[in-house]
């Protein structure tokens, strides 16, 4: 009796097992991709470039975006910039300006905002490549102040569509980077303090206070985005 009771339920399962693998086939990532282009406050004017794979894992609704950005700045104080890296004259006319670029990578979640049909919560690295450059008109100095970052960003997003590939995008988001080496014209300054031909007794924390490297950022942007 046991034996037929066995026989009758493995019949059973191997038939129900069967049916699952001819009408359910198995699950499999669809990925898709867009590109897009914003604008708007980061510190100063910006733009920003960016890819953005999208359901790769159906296991998840992560994405994964990497963006590239153009900033224009204020570069700082051109006098205590001059004094820390050049020397302590006072002629000339100061004229003064920056920019950086910017390299960004993002993992991005979707998240329920209101009655808003897509909004994204992101958090990535970044690195920030940063100048700035100043000229004492008439006092025969032009000289470029740089600096290179790590640093890290959350942000949240939101989309409207306006057709079924191209959405308005609204962004705002902050950055924030980690102290390092600020160098120009054969000085260095370092936040360990390991100077290379730093003037008199300046201190990272002059060169720091003297240009307007990227520290704190808040980033609020508006653009487009586009599906492939």
């Amino acid at each position: 009796m046991l034996r037929k009771i066995f026989l009758i339920v493995s019949a059973l399962i191997f038939i129900s097992f069967s049916s699952l693998s001819q009408t359910a086939p198995p699950l499999a990532a669809n990925p898709k991709y867009s590109l897009g282009i914003m604008t708007g406050y980061t510190g100063g004017f910006g733009i920003n470039l960016y890819g953005t794979i999208s359901e790769f894992s159906y296991d998840t609704p992560l994405s994964v975006r990497f963006g590239a950005g153009y900033n224009i700045r204020e570069a700082g104080n051109p006098w205590d910039a001059r004094k820390v890296f050049i020397n302590d004259n006072t002629n000339g006319d100061p004229a003064e300006s920056a920019h950086s670029f910017d390299l960004r990578l993002d993992f991005a979640y979707p998240v329920k905002l209101f009655s808003i049909r897509k909004s994204l919560l992101y958090v990535g690295p970044r690195y920030s490549m940063h100048t700035s450059t100043f000229e004492f008109v008439g006092g025969n100095e032009f000289f470029d102040i740089s600096s290179s970052q790590f640093g890290l960003g959350l942000g949240l997003e939101t989309y409207f569509g306006i057709s079924p590939n191209l959405s308005l995008v609204f962004s705002g988001g902050f950055d924030y980077y980690f102290d390092a080496q600020i160098s120009g014209h054969d000085s260095a300054y370092n936040p360990d303090g390991t100077d290379v031909s730093g003037r008199e007794d300046y201190t990272y924390q002059d060169a720091d206070a003297a240009i307007n490297q990227p520290k704190y950022e808040f980033r609020f942007l508006v653009g487009l985005n586009f599906g492939l």
